[in-house]
């Protein structure tokens, strides 16, 4: 994949979200190009080997619809009010599903992006070390999440999930939803030849 397709990758702006920046990305050059055998040719700006976000489609089907539940909700709870409990629970239920929905559109702006080092959020948050990754899973019976993949890690992480975009829990990350089929097949194609290298040296 030459370096002209992989700087056409579309950036979107990051918003601000309530995530714990683990780690900031790092630029290394050469030396990170040369790491795991992917020459220059292979990467993008700042060594960047793929990037994979949420396709404008399906996230624009995904807002909606988790929006659209919400207000339902809420205007159920007042066109015909039922019991106060059973009207408490619907207000918040939908209150519930907007704010998720708020989340949802603002989680599907950032963009994973897959570098020498590891696996990254766009806002220098880090999933996956990729000395830590064991495997690569992406077959149409995978637990995983749609049109994406799933690594094994060697060890525990902190729970975390963006919605739509990434989940990590225990020693498993998520990557699909919302997120592009094509990027999100690249990724997973380059981090599968980065461990077919490893497991050879």
């Amino acid at each position: 994949m030459s370096a002209a397709l992989v700087s056409a990758a579309m950036m979107w702006p990051v918003p601000w979200l309530p995530f714990p920046l683990t780690m900031t990305l790092r630029r290394s050059g050469d030396k990170v190009a040369g790491k795991w055998g992917c020459g220059m040719a292979e990467m993008g700006k700042d060594g960047v080997i793929a990037v994979a976000g949420a396709s404008p489609g399906r996230r624009i089907l995904a807002c909606g619809v988790v929006y659209g539940l919400g207000a339902l909700l809420i205007y159920l709870a007042f066109v015909e009010p039922p019991a106060l409990p059973l009207l408490i629970i619907l207000v918040g239920f939908g209150c519930a599903i907007l704010w998720l929905a708020e989340t949802l559109r603002r989680v599907t702006r950032l963009q994973i992006v897959l570098r020498a080092e590891g696996l990254f959020v766009d806002n220098g948050m880090l999933l996956a070390e990729m000395d830590e990754i064991v495997s690569i899973d992406r077959g149409a019976l995978a637990f995983k999440p749609s049109n994406g993949f799933t690594l094994k890690l060697k060890s525990k992480h902190p729970r975390s999930w963006a919605p739509g975009v990434w989940w990590r829990f225990g020693r498993f990350v998520g990557v699909g939803g919302a997120v592009s089929a094509g990027q999100a097949k690249f990724m997973a194609e380059r981090i599968a030849l980065v461990l077919a290298q490893r497991d050879a040296d």
